[in-house]
């Protein structure tokens, strides 16, 4: 039986002044429609009826999620996989900018298929990705010979130990949202930096698509930040 998740409060900040906003579709998987609510207090959104993590699975498996498949069929797939090239050395520079490192100890989670964690690697870092996904994992290690890690290995990694954490559109993704991000600062070394990169439903484009953004990509984005919700 699939177990759902109902938020009585804010997923984010434990408001209790949310209401709904919009329905989404999961184009990806299973068409369903999920209800997208909104947080007055911190301006966080969140998807209700989400499946629990133990249920969640399913709902990635398609050969068109390319994070965890490096699928090239479809124009899409190509153009992305050309743009990723190119994105993978911006974010390398982005790194050592706000480190100020050239190398060091970087902890990658949700590495996916491990293209950033290869990029860093080969650029002299130390390298450990967390990646979830069974065929993500293995494809990891057929493309760069990596072994990422379970993501529960995160609450037994030493203390004071990263000089990074990474997180390249994965915290929307995450259940434990708040025990993450303890660990996190458990984690990382004293001056190290926290990279997120997550989707802005307050930009140009998620308002121009409305209930049909990509980024809403419902149930598998649990949150749907804004710059204030972040912060």
């Amino acid at each position: 039986m699939l177990r759902t998740i109902q938020y009585s409060c804010c997923p984010v900040c434990s408001s209790t002044q949310i209401q709904e906003v919009l329905t989404a579709k999961d184009y990806t998987v299973s068409e369903q429609l999920f209800a997208v609510w909104h947080c007055q207090s911190c301006t966080a959104r969140f998807t209700q009826q989400v499946p629990t993590q133990e249920h969640v699975g399913p709902y990635y498996n398609s050969a068109a999620y390319i994070s965890h498949s490096n699928t090239n069929k479809g124009i899409i797939n190509k153009i992305y996989q050309l743009v990723r090239n190119y994105t993978l050395r911006k974010k390398l520079a982005l790194l050592q900018k706000y480190t100020g490192l050239r190398t060091g100890n970087l902890l990658d989670v949700g590495a996916g298929i491990g293209a950033f964690a290869h990029t860093v690697q080969q650029a002299g870092w130390q390298v450990t990705g967390l990646e979830p996904d069974a065929t993500a994992v293995a494809n990891a290690q057929t493309l760069y010979g990596l072994q990422l890690l379970p993501l529960q290995q995160l609450v037994t990694l030493p203390p004071a130990s990263f000089n990074a954490i990474t997180l390249w559109h994965v915290l929307e993704h995450v259940h434990d949202l708040h025990g993450y991000m303890q660990q996190f600062g458990t984690v990382l070394a004293p001056g190290g930096v926290l990279v997120i990169a997550v989707p802005n439903y307050t930009s140009a484009d998620a308002a121009y698509y409305g209930a049909a953004w990509a980024a809403y990509d419902v149930p598998r984005h649990l949150y749907h930040f804004s710059p204030q919700s972040i912060q």
